[in-house]
């Protein structure tokens, strides 16, 4: 896989991000440019998937970027990481459910690096610890070239959940390594990297 990896620091405009993903879907379609693996966070920010529906905003006060991704209501914010992909999958295996098997196990492997016992559920895609979820998934396929990704709770403000129904779920239902793991966070990013590129070469 020829996979273009980016690291960012400074927190990322959601909507940025987005024009990012778009320009580099639209490339790969013309068979130009890398595949991209992106790691990021981005200022406090709701976003709606296909699937959102207007009763799982409680707070009207906030603000809803509307997307294309899979998926519900969510919240981002920093301290959240945010693992975005574009895979060109004409090349690969045209499996979506092994794409996101591949993105589930990253991340389970990812938080067994904080002994955090984690899982994934069939009816429910995302990573799950103690029934309360800890990672989301929203994936969009187009000309199959994947893009969009998964954000991580690691340390960020779990508070402003409160102010929707995130994926659909209770909003006491989430959680964080923070919250789970007494290890210290140290190198995310790059241990993050490491595991993604080595399970991406499985889709």
């Amino acid at each position: 896989m020829t996979l273009e990896v980016k690291i960012s620091k400074k927190l990322i405009p959601y909507k940025s991000a987005y024009k990012f993903l778009k320009k580099r879907v639209d490339s790969l379609k013309k068979q130009k440019g890398k595949d991209l693996l992106w790691i990021l966070e981005h200022p406090l920010t709701f976003t709606g998937g296909i699937r959102s529906e207007k009763n799982e905003i409680l707070d009207k006060r906030i603000k809803i970027i509307e997307t294309n991704r899979g998926g519900k209501i969510t919240l981002h914010n920093p301290g959240q990481k945010i693992v975005y992909f574009v895979l060109n999958l004409n090349n690969k295996k045209k499996d979506v459910k092994n794409l996101v098997k591949n993105v589930e196990t990253s991340i389970v492997e990812f938080l067994k690096i904080y002994k955090i016992k984690s899982y994934t559920d069939k009816e429910n895609v995302g990573v799950w610890v103690k029934g309360k979820k800890i990672a989301a998934i929203g994936i969009r396929v187009s000309q199959w070239i994947a893009y969009h990704g998964c954000s991580i709770n690691i340390n960020n403000n779990l508070k402003p959940y409160k102010k929707i129904i995130p994926c659909g779920l209770n909003n006491n239902k989430v959680t964080s390594v923070e919250k789970e793991s007494k290890k210290k966070l140290l190198n995310i990013d790059i241990t993050l990297k490491k595991i993604f590129i080595k399970n991406l070469k499985n889709i």
